[in-house]
């Protein structure tokens, strides 16, 4: 089943929405995309200022999903975003400009590394996060799942912690259901 992500790195609630996907997926036997969401998008000219660097630096990083995207390079994206989300969500490092690079190297992407400072990509950008808002919107912030002939996306799931393989795979089973009904809106409760 083709299950497309459309995630924001410097989310960390989308850094264990990712990672419990991964999970999932050869459980269920999940075909994964990786596509752009962007917070930057959403905030448009309310950025405050101490998350401006954050949010360009995720946005040079969108630009190469984007540009792995168009070539299909699904496993390529998922390496760098391995990589970035490490560093910045498990490390603890600062989301910036050079940590960006740094998981470009990491992933072995030099090839496309061009594609990070090319504002032409950010065109495609915007479009898989409008394709992405579209479908689970308004209101919606990372990740967008978007599963094969769902009538619309979701947003989330929201995570604490990334569960265990079987609760994981649990999860997906309870949440599968609701991606395909046409009726459902929303699920919440309060974080802690």
């Amino acid at each position: 089943m083709d299950t497309t992500f459309h995630f924001d790195p410097g989310c960390p609630w989308t850094w264990r929405a990712s990672r419990w996907l991964l999970l999932v997926a050869p459980q269920r036997g999940l075909t994964l995309r990786w596509r752009a969401f962007s917070l930057a998008i959403v905030n448009e000219g309310n950025v405050p200022e101490r998350f401006r660097a954050r949010s360009a630096a995720s946005s040079r990083a969108l630009r190469l999903v984007e540009a792995l995207a168009a070539q299909g390079r699904h496993d390529d994206t998922l390496r760098f975003y391995t990589a970035l989300g490490e560093r910045v969500h498990d490390r603890g490092e600062e989301l910036t400009d050079a940590v960006v690079d740094a998981a470009a190297d990491a992933a072995g992407l030099g090839d496309a590394r061009a594609a990070l400072d090319d504002p032409t990509w950010d065109k495609s950008v915007r479009e898989a996060h409008d394709t992405a808002y579209g479908s689970a919107g308004p209101d919606v912030g990372s990740p967008v799942l978007l599963v094969e002939g769902a009538p619309r996306g979701v947003h989330g799931p929201i995570l604490g912690a990334v569960p265990e393989p079987p609760e994981a795979a649990e999860l997906w089973d309870g949440i599968r259901p609701l991606l395909r009904s046409e009726v459902f809106f929303e699920v919440k409760r309060g974080r802690p």
